[in-house]
């Protein structure tokens, strides 16, 4: 390599430091920004919680007999979130003292990058803050999902608050929370991340609190204001599908089953539910109307109308590889119904055979030139019905082409290809043998080369051939590279290689220039 040539590879070296300098104090003044809007998030959802509160503590001042025993759960739930919170405010303002000294203040943090202000200040054996804080948080997930009955809710706040951690590959032993969460971690990172947690404390507190005032009125039966409501399971059915609607009226009273009527007949199911199997395909609307008694003895009746889009049975079904399916290969599929779980859709093939992986397909086609048709059916409310299908035509694999496994500058394995691309001497001499690959992004295939030849030029214009010994260069055929002067070339010709579909053909050769 030239003088030139080196200075300027340095000067790229040196360039691309600087670049990586900027992109680290970028990330960590993103960090910041993240910081702050989760602070402000963290402000309006602690005004919105005092809100809830608040109007907990009106229906207790109205009513302290109904509205008692969850006035007091919503006290202690504020005393207990507000305990972890403050918690978490002192812990970000000690990680930004040692980081920036007696002054420092988490909301501009000047040493943002300090590795060391988290880790000491949270994973200290002496004080174990990061440990009693880990518990604490256990401690308030227990309780606060106590108060939440409904089992989505609950769940989503345990998975909120959760401290599990799942083991890292490659790591060595059992990492606690509040290692992973504070080890080596940057000071702003960590604020930011303590930042999180608090607003995951103020989310929880919140679902609490709209539990505990929804369990004040759950009794109640409030009519100043009735509305129809017609909620379909799915607006879109395949012909010969169930169609399902919910047909309800808002804050009924459970004591008096409304009467519902759909196109002037009278729906005999209480719970409302409409169900009929769709026919023709296309749009279509129905209304009615819902009769329920006031307290007076009249009734009140509520209209409703809705529609419903009824739709051919149809199929999704995508080849990952092309329009085509090759012959030796497994060739991956997606097949999808919509509407319909993966668990509920299955497939079959002609000319092959067609295996499930996962929410994906494996198709293995069989003989060349004969076509593959995959067939869809899916299982719709208990019965197995054909959904669509779609034909392939079947290819053998294209040839490969030989290669080189070479090292480029930056010590990486690449495939040379030949001219008009030079190696070098040292690159040359290091190559094992010749590899064949169909390696263009949309087949990745590897094959095996079975036997090739080198041919030589003397300075005469005499062709030396040299024959190898399978896949791996020969010794007699090492000893003309060691004679290869800077600049020249060799070809290496009747390359055959062996393709998984088990067919050895003839593939194109190679020159091989030398820098």
């Amino acid at each position: 390599m030239s003088p030139r040539q080196r200075m300027i590879n340095l000067m790229y070296i040196v360039l691309t430091a600087m670049l990586a300098l900027n992109v680290s104090s970028d990330v960590l003044n993103g960090f910041s920004q993240v910081q702050e809007g989760i602070h402000q998030t963290n402000l309006n959802m602690s005004k919105r919680n005092t809100v809830q509160f608040e109007y907990l503590e009106g229906l207790y001042r109205k009513n302290p007999e109904k509205a008692g025993q969850w006035y007091e759960k919503g006290a202690e739930l504020r005393k207990r979130s507000g305990s972890v919170y403050d918690e978490i405010e002192a812990l970000k303002t000690a990680i930004a003292r040692k980081a920036d000294g007696a002054d420092g203040d988490y909301h501009a943090i000047r040493n943002n990058d300090d590795l060391e202000a988290a880790s000491v200040t949270m994973l200290n054996p002496a004080t174990r803050r990061g440990e009693k804080l880990r518990k604490d948080v256990d401690a308030f997930r227990e309780y606060v999902v106590k108060l939440i009955p409904d089992p989505a809710k609950r769940k989503a706040v345990v998975e909120m608050l959760s401290t599990t951690v799942r083991d890292t590959p490659g790591t060595v032993g059992a990492t606690s929370w509040e290692q992973k969460m504070f080890d080596n971690m940057p000071a702003v990172a960590a604020v930011t991340l303590l930042t999180k947690l608090q607003n995951d404390i103020r989310n929880a507190e919140s679902e609490a609190l709209g539990a505990l005032i929804t369990n004040v009125d759950i009794g109640d039966v409030r009519v100043n204001e009735l509305n129809a409501y017609v909620i379909p399971v799915s607006n879109m059915i395949m012909r010969g599908g169930r169609y399902s609607a919910d047909i309800v009226l808002a804050a009924i009273d459970t004591t008096q089953r409304p009467s519902i009527y759909v196109n002037g007949a009278r729906l005999n199911n209480p719970d409302g539910k409409y169900e009929f199997v769709a026919g023709s395909v296309g749009t279509h609307d129905f209304s009615g109307y819902i009769e329920v008694a006031r307290g007076d003895g009249s009734v009140d009746r509520r209209p409703f109308k809705s529609s419903y889009t009824v739709m051919e049975p149809m199929a999704t079904i995508s080849p990952t590889m092309m329009n085509v399916l090759y012959a030796g290969i497994s060739n991956p599929i997606s097949i999808s119904v919509p509407g319909v779980p993966m668990t509920a859709v299955n497939a079959t093939m002609t000319n092959g055979s067609l295996s499930r992986n996962g929410d994906h397909w494996v198709a293995l086609p069989g003989k060349v030139g004969t076509e593959a048709v995959i067939s869809v059916t899916a299982t719709l409310d208990g019965r197995s019905q054909q959904v669509g299908s779609m034909t392939f035509r079947v290819r053998k694999l294209p040839d490969p082409t030989p290669y080189l496994a070479v090292k480029d500058a930056a010590g990486n394995t690449v495939h040379y290809k030949g001219a008009p691309k030079r190696i070098s001497k040292a690159a040359l001499m290091a190559a094992d043998g010749l590899g064949a690959a169909i390696d263009d992004d949309i087949l990745n295939v590897t094959y095996q080369v079975v036997s090739f030849s080198t041919v030589f030029f003397d300075q005469m214009g005499n062709a030396i051939p040299e024959l190898s010994e399978g896949s791996r260069f020969s010794a007699r055929q090492r000893e003309q590279f060691k004679r290869l002067k800077a600049g020249k070339s060799f070809f290496i010709s009747g390359v055959k290689a062996k393709g998984p579909d088990g067919i050895t053909r003839d593939i194109s050769p190679m020159e091989v220039a030398l820098n």
